[in-house]
């Protein structure tokens, strides 16, 4: 394996990349750095911690754009799905996604609402739950009554 990461989440909110990419960081043979696109005190402290929790994974902040330094073709990059999600960050940070794709990059698009026909059940539901509530305890109440954001994900590549 590289110095260099195999691949790179893009997420636009904390909690995003376990939401929709848990079985990418759990992947032994991937070493995943995320790149969290917001600012938030409370929440930064929190995602910080989930590399005390998995220790090959990277952490980046960034508050403006996208890092070139990640945007690298050797990398497969993990962006917010454009198409089916609702959040009007996550549509944005998603056609950069698309943008990249369409010259060339290797990506791939996530889902955290859950409503793309790419979704799946997680076979190890309990243990996204688990990482979830212990690397965010401020968002527990968001998934108290929300199962989809545990017990679900996908990833799809388009095919251009």
């Amino acid at each position: 394996m590289s110095d260099k990461p195999e691949c790179v989440i893009i997420a636009p909110h904390f909690d995003d990349e376990i939401i929709g990419c848990y079985e990418v960081i759990m992947n032994p043979l991937i070493k995943p750095i995320i790149v969290y696109m917001q600012d938030d005190e409370e929440r930064k402290q929190e995602a910080l911690k989930l590399k005390t929790f998995i220790d090959r994974i990277q952490v980046q902040l960034f508050q403006k754009s996208i890092p070139s330094v990640v945007i690298d073709p050797k990398n497969v990059l993990y962006f917010p799905d454009p198409v089916y999600e609702i959040h009007p960050d996550h549509r944005k940070f998603g056609a950069i996604g698309e943008d990249l794709l369409r010259q060339g990059f290797n990506v791939v698009f996530y889902n955290t609402n859950m409503n793309a026909p790419y979704i799946h059940e997680v076979p190890e539901f309990k243990q996204k739950r688990h990482l979830l509530e212990k690397v965010y305890p401020s968002q527990k109440n968001l998934w108290k009554y929300e199962n989809k954001y545990f017990l679900f994900e996908g990833r799809c590549r388009w095919i251009m």
